[in-house]
């Protein structure tokens, strides 16, 4: 006995060397657990010629429910809020081409070609009609879906979306207008940082080891993320003409302190959705399902509940 207890010992020191000093394997770990947690498993499938990685959970007889991430982001975003809803809900969580896992195709990474991709994702899961759930560039995008496809849709729900013309301008675009580099895209470890920083209130608590390797791997898509970005602005694709389209429940759920896309884009996407609902997160900033998943999670479902 004294052996075994000698020998796990020294394996449980040995792992939590090797987390300690392998950032990679303490993402993996963490990945791990967090899918564990949120009834979620790894998949990947074929799209035309592209290769898409997706989460999956709950049950298959449930309704669908389709989370999107934003610019520079992946899946990985959804781990936090997406436990909440697997014991009732089929559950998918997507890397959009060009991000996390899912192929990097040569061609545009416009919201227009996003949401046709998506479309054929949903399609060859055979998805049918589902919920859709987009922060940022993916409330852009989901966005765009749910006006090109509104038979396909049962519910739109838009955190902190990209695509209208807001009222006042938030701090990025004010950034961007002035000609200073965008903080949304890393270029060292202190740029990260002040990532961290500009999407948050409160930030989530992350070991420095951590920290570091996250922020290497954005350094190193640094290059990728400028293009994305670029086609973005250059091919824009207003929402405005698109939201009267919308034929679905809608809601609009916001942090108020937002510092990438203002609150006030609220007022300009209300009028123009026929149904639509609208939670504003006090001192929650641009990503609320990491932020506050629980909260973020409780005021999704009491959408869901309504409708």
């Amino acid at each position: 006995m004294k052996k075994l207890l000698i020998g796990l010992v020294t394996l449980l020191a040995a792992l939590a060397a090797t987390l300690y000093f392998s950032p990679a394997a303490l993402m993996a770990t963490a990945r791990f657990v967090e899918c564990q947690l949120a009834g979620l498993s790894a998949h990947s499938t074929t799209v035309g010629d592209l290769d898409i990685a997706y989460y999956e959970g709950g049950p298959a007889s449930g309704e669908t429910l389709v989370m999107v991430h934003g610019f520079g982001a992946n899946k990985d975003n959804w781990l936090r809020m997406a436990r909440y809803f697997t014991d009732r809900y089929r559950v998918i969580a997507l890397d959009l081409p060009g991000f996390g896992d899912s192929s990097r195709p040569a061609g545009s990474y416009d919201v227009g070609t996003q949401a046709e991709r998506l479309a054929s994702f949903i399609a060859t899961l055979g998805a049918g009609k589902v919920h859709l759930v987009g922060n940022s560039m993916g409330g852009h995008i989901v966005a765009l879906y749910a006006a090109r496809y509104p038979q396909l849709v049962r519910s739109l729900a838009l955190f902190d979306n990209a695509g209208v013309t807001a009222p006042h301008k938030s701090e990025l675009y004010e950034r961007l207008e002035r000609g200073d580099a965008n903080p949304l895209i890393v270029g060292s470890v202190a740029d990260y940082n002040q990532l961290m920083n500009f999407v948050f209130v409160e930030k989530p608590p992350m070991p420095d080891s951590l920290k570091r390797y996250l922020a290497e791997q954005s350094m190193a898509n640094r290059e990728h993320y400028q293009q994305v970005f670029q086609h973005l602005v250059q091919r824009y694709v207003p929402l405005e003409p698109e939201l009267p389209k919308i034929t679905a429940p809608t809601l609009l759920l916001w942090g108020d302190r937002d510092r990438v896309l203002d609150v006030s884009s609220i007022e300009v996407m209300k009028p123009l959705l026929g149904k639509s609902s609208v939670v504003v997160m006090k001192d929650c900033g641009h990503v609320p399902m990491i932020e506050r998943p629980a909260e973020t999670a409780a005021h999704y479902q009491a959408f869901l509940d309504s409708l």
